[in-house]
C-alpha cells in the first residue's frame, strides 16, 4: 500500500499548469443497471492465437495435415526433421491411404526402418514446436502421446524424450513397444530435467520393418485447472484475472469466411467456415481446417473446449456461426436452400449440446465428453460483419425464427456490418429495428481521436429499440494514449449500460512472433506472457464495474478551434494508378500548387517510402499493383481553406485510387478514399496519430481506364468533395476529442467515481459528491504513464498503483494527473 495521499496536494508534473474542472454526482437518483455480464472477452483464432497460444499442445503439426491451403511455406513435415542415434538409418514419409486413422485424420508418418546400428539405435523424428521451441520447465512433467502401429512381428520400441536445440537429452527416455498393425493409443509421462526456451520432442523407432505414427502430442501437466487437452496456464490465467463477464467465441472472421459446406473427405484441401460440429469430440478425430488469417486450425481447441473455458472463469458463453453471408472482404452470399437449412439445423443442435438433458442426442455427446451438466448457454451470435446487409438479414430472420420457435429463451443477435457507420451499418440497423431484433453486434476500429470524440455516441440510441452488443472494438495501436482513449468511451459505455449491455475490446491474445492484427490486449511468446497497456486499462474496469450507474456531470475542457490545415497527397492501395494535372488554389484564387508533371516530380515526398512512383507519359504513375499505402504529398502543411483538383486514373489492381489533403504527414491527414475495400465501396478517412477513422461514405466504385475528375473543397472544417463535377459528398469536422471524461456508479453501496484524464495537463478537480454521509477516506487505482508507453515482455510501466486518499467530503478537490486513469471507491450512505 502506498503511503496516504491528502486529497489536495499536487499529484501531477508542477510543470504543468493545472486546468480547473467541476464534477458533481447525483446520489439521491437512479442511472441504469449494469448487468454483471456487461465487460466479457473476445476469443479468436488471430495472431496465432489458438494452437501455439492458448491451446496448451506443444507440438506443432501433430498430425502432419499442414498444407499449402494453409500457407503457401506449409508442407506436411512442417516442424518435423530427420533425427537417427546409434548409426540407424530409414525414410521418413507423408502418406495418406487406405491406412490412415480416419478419414478426418489423413495424413500420417510412415518410418521406414533399414534395421542398421547397433543396440538401441533409433531412427526417426524431432519436432521443434511453436516459434522459438517449446518452452520446458526443470521438474515440470508432460504428458505423451502417440498413435501407432508398426508391421514387426515382434513389435517396435519406441522411444520418447525431450531434447534442447543442438541435440541434448534433457530427460529420461520414454520407452513404449507398439504391437500390430492396427492403430492404438500408447502414453507416457516425460519430466524435464533443465528449463530452456528452445526445447524439441523426439520420437524414434528401434529394428526394422515399418511403423506409423499419427497424433504425436505433448501436454505440460500444469495445464489451466489441470484439464486434459487443456489450456495454457499463463494466458488463461490472465484472461481470468479480467472476471469476463461472457466469452465470445471463435470468431470473428473465422466464422463466417469461407465454404460453407460440410467437412467431406474429397474437399479437405479447401477452407471453410468455422462449424462447431467439427470441433467435438476425440482430438484424433476432429477435422482440422485451413484459417482464415493465413496458417493452420487443428480444432484441438473445439467447442467444448470454449464452453468448459466460459464455466471455469465464470463467464457466460457467446459462441458465433455462420450464416450463410461471408463478410470480412470477401462479400458473397450463399444461394442454396438446402445449405441454409443443415446450418440452421446445426445451430438448433448446438443448442442442445450446450443445454440439453443427457437424454437428447447432443446433450448425450456432451456428456460422453466429460460435462453431463448443461451449460447454460442464453445469448447466441448468428452472422459476422457482413457487408451484404439485405442478402445477411433474410437468411438471419430465417435462423432467428427457427431457434425462437424451439429455444424462446435464447437472446439471438445480429449484427451491424464491420464499421461504426455508413451506408451498411444505416440498412442493417434499419432492418435490425424493423424487426425488433434482441441486440445488434456493432464492430469498429478506430483512431484515438475517434474514442475521445465519441463518448456520447449511445446518448441518443433508441431506449426501446435492440440493445448493442459492442463485440468488438479498439483504437488502432497499443500505446497508453491508445488505451487512455478506450478508457475514456468506456465511461460512455457505462453510462448507457441500459443500451450497451455486452462489450469486448478486441482481438485478445497475439504472438508477438506471428500476428496479423494489432492493437491486442495480451501478447505471449513461448514462455511469457504480458498485457498490454490496454489490458490494464480494461481489468481496471470490469473488476470495478459495479451494479448501477450514478448520474453525474463534469466541466468540459475549452476546445480549441481552427480550419483543417496541411499539404496535399495522392496515394494508391493494391492498385497502379496514374495522376496528372494537380492543382491548388487558395480561397482567394491564388494558385498555390500547379503540377503537370512535364518538369519531374521534384515536388512531391515520398511520405511512407511504399510503391514504385515515376512520371510517364506526362502523368505521376504509381506502377507497383500489390503496394499498400504509397502515399506521396507536396505543399505546406499550413495550407487552409483551398481548392485541390485532380485526374486520375486507375490503370490495374484490387482497388481504385486515394487523394489526400489536411496532410500533417503519413500518421495525420484526411483522403478520399475511392473504390477502396476491394472496389465495393468508397469513403473519406481521417488518420490521426497512425489511427484511421470513416468519417463519411457511400458505394461509389471505381472503373479501370476511366479518368476522374476530383475536386476537394476545404473551408474552415467544412469539406465539400466533387467527382466528374457532380457533389459527391461532404461533412464538417468539427466534433471535440474531449480529454476529460467521467463515470459514477455503485458496487455494493460503494461510489466508484471513474475519471479519465487523457491529456498532458493535470486536472484540478473539484468534486461535489451530492452527500454527506461518505467515508472520510478512499481506496484509489491510477494508472498513469508516458502516452507513448507500450508494454514489452521486458517492462510493463503502467501499472496499476495502489493508494489511500483522504480529505474525502461532499466536497472536495483532487488534482488528476495527466495521462491518467484514476478510480477512487468510496463509503457512502
Amino acid at each position: 500500500m502506498a503511503a496516504p495521499t491528502r486529497a489536495d496536494a499536487p499529484t501531477a508534473d508542477p510543470a504543468a499548469e493545472p486546468a480547473d474542472y467541476s464534477l458533481t454526482v447525483s446520489p439521491d437518483r437512479a442511472g441504469p443497471a449494469i448487468d454483471r455480464t456487461m465487460y466479457g472477452v473476445f476469443f479468436e483464432d488471430i495472431n496465432n492465437a489458438a494452437d501455439g497460444g492458448l491451446y496448451a499442445e506443444l507440438v506443432q503439426n501433430r498430425s502432419f495435415e499442414f498444407s499449402t491451403v494453409d500457407n503457401r511455406s506449409y508442407t506436411p513435415l512442417t516442424g518435423w526433421q530427420q533425427t537417427a542415434t546409434g548409426g540407424a538409418t530409414g525414410t521418413v514419409q507423408v502418406v495418406n491411404d487406405t491406412e490412415r486413422l480416419n478419414e478426418r485424420n489423413r495424413n500420417h508418418l510412415r518410418l521406414g526402418l533399414a534395421g542398421t546400428g547397433g543396440a538401441g539405435a533409433g531412427f526417426g523424428v524431432v519436432n521443434s514446436g511453436y516459434g522459438a521451441g517449446m518452452a520446458l520447465r526443470e521438474g515440470a512433467r508432460y504428458d505423451f502421446s502417440v498413435w501407432a502401429r508398426t508391421d514387426s512381428a515382434t513389435g517396435t520400441r519406441l522411444t520418447a524424450e525431450l531434447r534442447t536445440t543442438d541435440g541434448t537429452t534433457v530427460s529420461a527416455p520414454l520407452a513404449v513397444t507398439v504391437r500390430g498393425d492396427r492403430w492404438t493409443k500408447y502414453t507416457g509421462t516425460l519430466t524435464a530435467k533443465v528449463s530452456t526456451t528452445g526445447g524439441r520432442l523426439a520420437v524414434t523407432a528401434e529394428g526394422g520393418g515399418t511403423v506409423r505414427l499419427d497424433m504425436v502430442s505433448l501436454f505440460p501437466r500444469d495445464t489451466y485447472k489441470g484439464r486434459a487437452n487443456g489450456l495454457r496456464k499463463d494466458l488463461a490465467e490472465k484472461i481470468a484475472a479480467l472476471k469476463p463477464g461472457f466469452v465470445r467465441f471463435p470468431g470473428g472472421c473465422l466464422v463466417n469466411t469461407g465454404s460453407h459446406q460440410a467437412y467431406e473427405a474429397p474437399d479437405f484441401e479447401r477452407r471453410r467456415s468455422y462449424q462447431w460440429k467439427d470441433t467435438i469430440g476425440p482430438v484424433e478425430q476432429r477435422a482440422v481446417n485451413a484459417n482464415f488469417w493465413g496458417y493452420h486450425q487443428s480444432y484441438g481447441l473445439g467447442y467444448y473446449e470454449y464452453f468448459q473455458f466460459a464455466e471455469d472463469v465464470g463467464a457466460m458463453p457467446l459462441p458465433v456461426v455462420p450464416a450463410l453471408v461471408t463478410g470480412c472482404g470477401e462479400n458473397k452470399a450463399t444461394d442454396d436452400p438446402a445449405l441454409l437449412r443443415r446450418h440452421i439445423q446445426d445451430t438448433l443442435d448446438l443448442i442442445e449440446f450446450a443445454n440439453g438433458p443427457v437424454t437428447s442426442t447432443w446433450g448425450r455427446k456432451r456428456a460422453e465428453m466429460g460435462h453431463p451438466k448443461p451449460f447454460g448457454l442464453t445469448h447466441l451470435g448468428v452472422g459476422n460483419e457482413e457487408n451484404l446487409p439485405d442478402q445477411f438479414f433474410a437468411r438471419f430472420t430465417e435462423f432467428r425464427k427457427a431457434i425462437k420457435a424451439t429455444y424462446p429463451d435464447i437472446t439471438v443477435v445480429s449484427n451491424s456490418g464491420p464499421d461504426d457507420a455508413g451506408t451498411t451499418f444505416d440498412r442493417a440497423w434499419q432492418l435490425n429495428r424493423e424487426a425488433r431484433v434482441d441486440m445488434v453486434d456493432e464492430h469498429y476500429y478506430n483512431s484515438p481521436q475517434w474514442f475521445l470524440e465519441n463518448n456520447d455516441r449511445y446518448d441518443s440510441y433508441d431506449r426501446q429499440g435492440p440493445k448493442v452488443f459492442l463485440g468488438e472494438y479498439a483504437s488502432r495501436d497499443n500505446r497508453f494514449s491508445n488505451a487512455l482513449s478506450e478508457a475514456a468511451f468506456m465511461t460512455g459505455l457505462e453510462r448507457n449500460a441500459d443500451i450497451v449491455k455486452l462489450a469486448s475490446y478486441a482481438p485478445l491474445l497475439a504472438d508477438v512472433r506471428q500476428n496479423q492484427w494489432r492493437p491486442d490486449m495480451i501478447w505471449f511468446d513461448n514462455q511469457r506472457s504480458w498485457g498490454s497497456t490496454s489490458y490494464e486499462v480494461q481489468k481496471l474496469f470490469m473488476n470495478n464495474t459495479g451494479d448501477r450507474v450514478v448520474p453525474s456531470r463534469a466541466s468540459t475542457t475549452p476546445a480549441i478551434s481552427g480550419p483543417i490545415t496541411g499539404a496535399v497527397g495522392l496515394s494508391t492501395w493494391a492498385t497502379s494508378a496514374a495522376y496528372d494535372d494537380v492543382r491548388v488554389t487558395a480561397a482567394d484564387g491564388s494558385t498555390l500548387l500547379a503540377e503537370d508533371f512535364s518538369a519531374g516530380d521534384f515536388r512531391w515526398t515520398r511520405a511512407t517510402g511504399r510503391g514504385t512512383w515515376s512520371v510517364q507519359d506526362g502523368a505521376y504513375v504509381q506502377s507497383d499493383a500489390a503496394a499498400e499505402d504509397t502515399l506521396v504529398t507536396a505543399g505546406d502543411t499550413g495550407w487552409h481553406d483551398y481548392d485541390l483538383r485532380v485526374k486520375a486514373t486507375k490503370k490495374s489492381g484490387k482497388e481504385g485510387f486515394l487523394v489526400a489533403f489536411g496532410v500533417r504527414d503519413s500518421g495525420n491527414h484526411y483522403w478520399w478514399n475511392l473504390g477502396g475495400w476491394g472496389n465495393t465501396r468508397s469513403a473519406v478517412e481521417k488518420t490521426v496519430g497512425g489511427g484511421k477513422e470513416t468519417i463519411t461514405e457511400n458505394g461509389t466504385t471505381i472503373q479501370t481506364g476511366r479518368t476522374y475528375d476530383l475536386h476537394v473543397q476545404v473551408r474552415g472544417r467544412q469539406v465539400t468533395l466533387f467527382l466528374d463535377g457532380q457533389k459527391w459528398g461532404g461533412f464538417t469536422d468539427d466534433k471535440a476529442a474531449e480529454p476529460f471524461r467521467q463515470v459514477v456508479t455503485r458496487d455494493k453501496g460503494d461510489l466508484v467515481v471513474k475519471v479519465v484524464n487523457a491529456q498532458a495537463t493535470p486536472a484540478r478537480t473539484r468534486i461535489d459528491l451530492g452527500t454527506s454521509k461518505v467515508a472520510p477516506t478512499a481506496r484509489m487505482t491510477t494508472l498513469q504513464g508516458a502516452p507513448d508507453a507500450v508494454h514489452t515482455a521486458d517492462e510493463q510501466p503502467v501499472q496499476p498503483r495502489e493508494s489511500t486518499l483522504r480529505g474525502i467530503a461532499r466536497n472536495f478537490t483532487y488534482t488528476f494527473p495527466a495521462h491518467s486513469v484514476t478510480f477512487l471507491r468510496i463509503k457512502a450512505g
